[in-house]
């Protein structure tokens, strides 16, 4: 398993290329659809940062601070979630939700929320990183998928959840392609 400072460090890295992504899109290409069952770029951009601040993050925060959390011993990873962290990642997969007010995001309003949102989410993991790097007790947060995770695997879930949606942003970049929008 990845250290903390390795996780950011490529977690930083893959953010540099959703911001180089970003800059060569305009608005009609961040809120294109392929269809109305799937996301658009803007989209995908704002599922990763509400994911992380609002998901991934909160429950680093709650483990490390013992909050609403369970017990160390009580809980383990299921199966998927020992998969994915022998792995070091997500399956090479489309991972398929159900559309629905709670989960699926709102488009972006402009470039400069995505951008915002980012920054925002990598200042908050340089914090994260270092509040982990202290002693912690084994507090564990359940994930709807992976289950049981402490800090540090909430941690590490969000540079796996990045880096995965590579894949998706590769498919929605060659459906721009396919509709003749002027891509760089």
């Amino acid at each position: 398993m990845r250290t903390t400072m390795e996780a950011l460090q490529a977690f930083e890295a893959t953010v540099g290329r959703y911001f180089v992504e970003l800059e060569n899109l305009d608005m009609t290409q961040l809120l294109a659809k392929p269809n109305e069952e799937e996301w658009s770029i803007g989209q995908m951009y704002m599922h990763l940062i509400q994911s992380a601040q609002f998901m991934h993050l909160r429950n680093v925060d709650l483990c490390l601070a013992g909050n609403d959390v369970l017990s160390g011993q009580e809980l383990d990873k299921t199966e998927n979630g020992r998969a994915a962290f022998e792995r070091g990642s997500f399956p090479p997969i489309r991972i398929r939700v159900p559309a629905s007010p709670q989960y699926t995001p709102q488009q972006p309003e402009n470039k400069e929320q995505l951008t915002e949102g980012l920054r925002g989410v990598v200042e908050r993991m340089r914090r994260t990183e270092i509040a982990l790097s202290q002693p912690h007790q084994g507090n564990k947060a359940i994930h709807p998928n992976f289950g049981a995770l402490d800090a540090t695997e909430w941690f590490l879930l969000v540079e796996m959840h990045y880096r995965h949606h590579l894949l998706q942003l590769e498919r929605l970049q060659h459906f721009l392609v396919n509709q003749k929008f002027d891509f760089h």
